[in-house]
């Protein structure tokens, strides 16, 4: 919705409720809350690096700076390349985020032109 009302460059956070077709587990529902964020810059200026960073920031103010993070790759339908993102809780690893480069795609059916604008996006599980 923002992307339809602003042009880039932007930073969004955007706290909010999701609902999915997902299979229920004990780490999986129908519904949840989550926060994303969204930095689109020209192309090149906004790196996976920096994306990285930035999660990584974001986990150490949540959890303490003696987090461990982990990033695995995955597939999400709006970035590529995209990831998952473990902390160490208890011992054992806990997904907590999904995130990735946007994919121009995206942005082309915002309106944005993918050849002048790229950025990342993450959503982290409430």
């Amino acid at each position: 919705r923002q992307l339809a009302q602003r042009q880039p460059p932007l930073r969004i956070v955007a706290p909010g409720r999701v609902f999915r077709k997902d299979d229920i587990d004990a780490t999986h529902g129908l519904q949840f809350h989550q926060v994303e964020i969204l930095a689109l810059e020209k192309k090149g200026e906004l790196t996976l690096g920096q994306l990285k960073g930035t999660v990584e920031y974001f986990l150490q103010q949540m959890f303490g700076p003696s987090i461990e993070v982990r990033f695995r790759g995955s597939f999400f339908p709006f970035t590529e390349p995209s990831m998952e993102v473990d902390v160490k809780f208890k011992g054992k690893w806990l997904e907590v985020l999904g995130c990735g480069m946007v994919d121009p795609n995206v942005l082309e059916m915002a309106g944005i032109d993918p050849d002048e604008y790229g950025g990342f996006a993450a959503g982290f599980g409430v």
